[in-house]
């Protein structure tokens, strides 16, 4: 098993570099200038040119690759044209919005797809309906979704909040986590609160997936429940439960895993925009700020975190897949 993570993790890191290097070429071909925009359209050549020497743009493309990847390493991705404050500085107080939210999403996208693919697949009474009102708000575009939420849940009813991740602007943590640092604070008003304003924004970015994720389960489940040994397990006498949970469930979790790893990719893409709309403080605000200042460096900072992330979620499902399945270590 060791070997195994071991490779995984290998190749997760080989993926990581040639996307780090498919940004840096990203930056020299873009037509436009960023240190132009950074000072401003009224900046005089010479200012320009002070700055690009600076930043090392004047550099030969080689030397700044090899700048590149070695501030990489270091965890220096260069300087943001709009803030100008480091990119990882930038990250460090937008990222931990962004990750609690995409945290919560996966968890309700896991609960929701396994009890959809659960009760659909053993045919519970209804599993017809939970699976039309899942499918139908997954048929949504996210934004178009998170829209009409706001409207019914904010503006008709008044039962969630619209915007922003806490009303208690004046409390700060040490990680920047909120829920958890309310925890370890012991101001459970403001975890309650923090759950309140992540209910709706955290629904919008794991239905699609939770859909997803419950096709693929159900028709694993209902392949394996046809299988000779599930027959034997109730021919013994076993509750339809316990045949479910203890013989069907591991055997058919593996293409559900590899589902909820790609999904991942998906769910930040939404996160991105749902940041907009719900004026959640993480990496896709910031970055719906930077693109009109062609803040390149914040731009390629934010991909090279979101596809770690994913490249990590996904080395993490094939370990999990690799546990509840031994057979794919051998593969």
């Amino acid at each position: 098993m060791a070997a195994f993570v071991a490779k995984r993790l290998l190749s997760a890191i080989g993926v990581l570099a040639v996307l780090a290097g498919v940004m840096f070429l990203l930056q020299q071909v873009t037509p436009a200038d960023p240190v132009h925009a950074m000072l401003g359209a009224n900046a005089s050549q010479d200012k320009i040119d002070a700055k690009k020497h600076e930043l090392g743009y004047d550099k030969p493309v080689l030397q700044q690759y090899a700048n590149y990847m070695t501030g990489l390493l270091h965890g220096d991705m260069q300087m943001s044209l709009r803030t100008r404050r480091p990119v990882t500085t930038d990250l460090a107080d937008y990222l931990p919005a962004t990750i609690e939210l995409a945290f919560y999403g996966v968890l309700m996208a896991v609960v929701l797809g396994g009890a959809l693919g659960l009760l659909t697949a053993a045919r519970f009474k209804g599993s017809g309906a939970l699976r039309v009102v899942l499918v139908g708000f997954a048929s949504m575009p996210v934004f178009v979704l998170a829209l009409l939420g706001i409207l019914l849940f904010y503006r008709r009813l008044g039962w969630l909040p619209a915007t922003g991740r806490t009303a208690f602007t004046d409390f700060k943590g040490p990680t920047g986590f909120l829920t958890l640092d309310s925890l370890l604070a012991g101001r459970m008003d403001i975890f309650g609160d923090a759950l309140w304003h992540l209910i709706l924004p955290a629904f919008c970015v794991a239905i699609g997936p939770a859909v997803a994720i419950g096709r693929v389960l159900r028709s694993s489940l209902v392949g394996v429940l046809g299988t000779d040994y599930v027959r034997t397990a109730r021919a013994k006498g076993l509750a339809e439960r316990a045949v479910l949970f203890r013989y069907a469930l591991r055997n058919s979790v593996g293409p559900a895993l590899s589902m909820t790893g790609l999904q991942v990719g998906l769910m930040f893409a939404g996160v991105v925009v749902l940041e907009s709309i719900f004026a959640w403080p993480g990496i896709g605000f910031y970055t719906v700020q930077s693109i009109p200042r062609t803040d390149f460096p914040a731009i390629a900072g934010v991909t090279l975190v979101l596809g770690a992330g994913y490249v990590l979620v996904n080395a993490l499902v094939e370990i999990a897949q690799a546990w509840a399945d031994p057979r794919l270590k051998l593969a």
